[in-house]
């Protein structure tokens, strides 16, 4: 496969090249160079060299809830407008600070909330909005926690991407004597997707878009480690973790002091601040109960390609930390992942939810893949923006 640079290329070269990809739990699918939603203009492949005169002529925006994905999305960035003195303001009452640039041939505008949770990007979405009223698209870019049982699917692994179909929030709802059952109905829960968004949705659930997707993504991921590595203050930041750091625990077993420990609270079975702070490899997590993975890598050849799942998303305020209730949820309403902010933007703007995985939800979840996560997510961000087209004016 062809190592693209960060720079743009020509739409033929970049999204229509032949490729084969043998990714774990995928077949062999043979690409043809046969063009895809081709733009009703010519001069449509080549973006302009000069900034948009206003802001309306910005169509996509690009949300963050975590400065680490902030910077992954950046540096998929083929062009920052404000880098060459270009300022384009806001709205009044709009508190949102914005950097405006370039993506293919896509302008551009990425917003970072300032705080986690479905109300802080809901409040920052309204007030993106008003600056930037013509916006078509919105990407949510980030890390998640994933379900790691993806059914027929297959296994999801850390560093995969997952992409909204729908979104529950699943800290709203009833709380019974003995079960908190979430509101799961599109009058009592989050709309449906947006038409065009509908329409994006569907091409990349075919295998030909899914291929191109995860191929365009791998090159982009190896472009930003070659650009970041060695950097002051980034040195390897976005290198893959490796597989034998990929580890998830049966979903019944707890990250706590061991039996023979001091701890009462670990000895009930109660929740512990003190263990939830300490690695797996001080509290002696026990290999044994580690669910096998072996087999199962992205790498091949040496190159990495993230896996695409693609269905509901569950987002709420609360951090899901437990393998057993994340299980039941995924089970019950169809889940493929957990975030907290898909909620607050998915009513805001038309929206598609783009987030790496970072960890399995669970009490063992820790911070060592966020970045590489967050940087597959920027690069599946940019592959699916080579895939769309704004409406003409």
């Amino acid at each position: 496969m062809s190592n693209h640079g960060a720079g743009y290329q020509n739409s033929a070269t970049r999204y229509g090249p032949q490729f084969n990809l043998n990714g774990a739990g995928t077949q062999n699918y043979h690409v043809h160079t046969v063009p895809f939603a081709p733009p009703q203009h010519a001069e449509s492949l080549v973006p302009s060299s000069r900034p948009p005169a206003s802001r309306d002529d910005f169509h996509v925006a690009l949300i963050c809830a975590l400065p680490l994905e902030y910077d992954a999305v950046v540096l998929q960035l083929d062009k920052i407008w404000d880098e060459d003195g270009k300022r384009y303001g806001r709205a009044r009452g709009d508190r949102n600070i914005y950097i405006t640039g370039r993506i293919v041939n896509h302008n551009v505008v990425v917003a970072l909330l300032p705080a986690i949770g479905k109300a802080a990007a809901a409040g920052r979405t309204a007030s993106l909005r008003s600056s930037y009223p013509r916006l078509e698209l919105a990407l949510l870019v980030g890390i998640c926690g994933g379900v790691p049982d993806q059914g027929e699917n297959g296994a999801a692994l850390m560093g995969d991407v997952v992409i909204s179909q729908a979104v529950l929030q699943f800290d709203f709802g009833r709380q019974f004597p003995t079960k908190f059952v979430p509101k799961d109905t599109v009058d009592d829960n989050m709309g449906r997707a947006d038409g065009h968004v509908r329409s994006l949705i569907a091409i990349f659930e075919t295998d030909y878009i899914r291929t191109r997707l995860r191929k365009q993504a791998s090159d982009d991921l190896r472009s930003l480690q070659a650009k970041t590595t060695g950097r002051e203050g980034v040195p390897d930041k976005y290198r893959y973790p490796g597989l034998e750091n990929d580890k998830l625990f049966e979903a019944s077993y707890l990250h706590e002091h061991r039996a023979s420990s001091w701890c009462f609270k670990c000895r009930k079975n109660e929740y512990c601040e003190r263990a939830a702070k300490k690695s797996c490899v001080e509290l002696k997590c026990e290999e044994e109960r580690l669910v096998d993975r072996k087999g199962q890598s992205r790498m091949t050849c040496g190159i990495y390609s993230p896996q695409i799942f693609m269905g509901r998303i569950g987002s709420g305020d609360t951090v899901m930390k437990s393998g057993v209730q994340r299980d039941q949820l995924a089970k019950e309403h169809d889940l493929v992942a957990f975030e907290m902010e898909g909620a607050g933007v998915w009513d805001e703007l038309p929206c598609l939810i783009v987030k790496g995985i970072c960890d399995y939800a669970d009490s063992h979840k820790d911070k060592k893949w966020q970045p590489f996560a967050a940087a597959t997510a920027a690069c599946m961000m940019k592959a699916i923006l080579g895939q769309y087209d704004v409406t003409d004016s």
